[in-house]
């Protein structure tokens, strides 16, 4: 993949995978079941990228976070703050509204070609 190319698809994904990550947080998630159930949406984060938009998120006042220490190994759970839910559904609204409206565009004359 050329450099413009790989360039262009990760600032699209970017966007993206910020909605994607505020979507799965309405319940507590620690790391990794993240990953795995946004894998099982069919998208793929690593977590070197994963994990500093959570601190983004985090200081962003978006997403709250605490430590679980009474398993054998503590884990960091993540979830929405009430500011997150509503920039969460405002996002939401937007995503859809826009993802509508380039979906028409990009059909053009074959309505056949995305479904």
């Amino acid at each position: 993949m050329n450099t413009l190319l790989n360039s262009l698809m990760t600032e699209l994904r970017r966007g993206t995978l910020t909605l994607a990550v505020l979507s799965q947080l309405q319940e507590p998630q620690y790391g990794y079941s993240l990953v795995r159930s946004l894998e099982e949406a069919g998208i793929i984060i690593e977590q070197s990228t994963l994990y500093p938009l959570l601190r983004r998120l985090e200081k962003q006042e978006l997403v709250t976070s605490y430590w679980d220490t009474s398993e054998s190994r503590p884990r960091k759970y993540y979830t929405l703050s009430e500011y997150g839910k509503e920039i969460y559904e405002q996002l939401k609204e937007e995503w859809l509204i826009n993802s509508k409206h380039l979906r028409d565009m990009l059909k053009g004359g074959n309505k056949d070609e995305i479904d």
